[in-house]
């Protein structure tokens, strides 16, 4: 079975960088996307990139110009580089592959353990 193992998560000031990891063991289908979803303590879980079969991303307009999603597909590896982090970055991020689609939740079957990412003030 598919596996995701997170890394890369941490403690950063604001205006920091962060670079996480989404290292996924040997895949037995295709998926047509891997995404980043993020989980701040009370609030519901919500995309924040993904990156599709064909190249294509999409980002969480809260996101856009700060972070970058890219994959290597050699090392099935994920990445998501965050710069300019902000206090309002700070969640558990998850990675997660999907048939169906990276941008809803329920649409997600396979999910990381997850990384805490906290920003500071």
């Amino acid at each position: 079975q598919v596996q995701l193992v997170e890394s890369g998560g941490g403690s950063v000031q604001a205006g920091g960088s962060l670079r996480l990891s989404c290292a996924a063991s040997e895949y037995t289908y295709s998926p047509y996307c891997l995404g980043w979803f993020r989980q701040a303590t009370g609030k519901e879980r919500e995309a924040v990139a993904s990156i599709y079969s064909d190249g294509d991303t999409i980002y969480a307009d809260s996101v856009k110009g700060r972070f970058t999603i890219s994959k290597d597909n050699v090392r099935n590896t994920l990445f998501l580089q965050m710069n300019n982090l902000k206090p309002e970055d700070t969640a558990i991020y998850y990675c997660a592959i999907s048939r169906l689609g990276c941008r809803v939740v329920q649409y997600v079957e396979l999910w990381g353990q997850g990384t805490q990412v906290t920003v500071s003030s």
